[in-house]
């Protein structure tokens, strides 16, 4: 190989392998809103937005919410305390995956829903003794954080408070 087609080829390796995989830079909530949209849906919270500034991979967005629990008790016998019972806060996840292919110029929409906390709470813990049976009825959200990971990395985290 003549020296100047090797450096040639060099020269066209590098650029190869400096460019061969586009990172996200940048990655950020599109606007107008440029924050998610919350939904109480009761015992879950859905969150759906838009992003800008992926690179490219497959997306991970997850959801992880904190609230606080609204439970009633029932006795063995089938009647119920009116509600207010106040379990201990509750922390709920969701995600979430974007396949690469789905990514257009960056950009991606995402709509993703928590799970439900456990109910019936185990031991009924907040009720007159542990044969009662505690279920979790509505949640008050408090805080969300959604994140965002490309290529096995956060590119974006960011909490919204009540």
């Amino acid at each position: 190989m003549r020296p100047a087609t090797f450096a040639v080829a060099l020269a066209l390796l590098a650029a190869l392998v400096t460019t061969s995989v586009a990172g996200a830079s940048s990655v950020h909530f599109k606007p107008p809103r440029r924050a998610p949209t919350f939904t109480d849906l009761g015992l879950t919270l859905n969150a759906v937005g838009d992003l800008a500034g992926l690179g490219n991979g497959d997306v991970l967005i997850t959801l992880t919410v904190t609230g606080t629990p609204t439970a009633t008790c029932t006795n063995p016998a089938g009647a119920t305390q009116p509600p207010g019972q106040n379990p201990a806060e509750v922390t709920l996840t969701g995600s979430q995956s974007i396949p690469d292919e789905e990514i257009k110029n960056g950009n991606v929409a995402f709509d993703v829903t928590t799970d439900p906390p456990e109910s019936p709470v185990p031991g009924a813990p907040d009720c007159p003794n542990s044969r009662w049976t505690e279920d979790i009825t509505d949640v008050e959200f408090t805080s969300a954080t959604v994140t965002v990971e490309q290529g096995g990395a956060v590119v974006l985290e960011e909490t919204f408070a009540r």
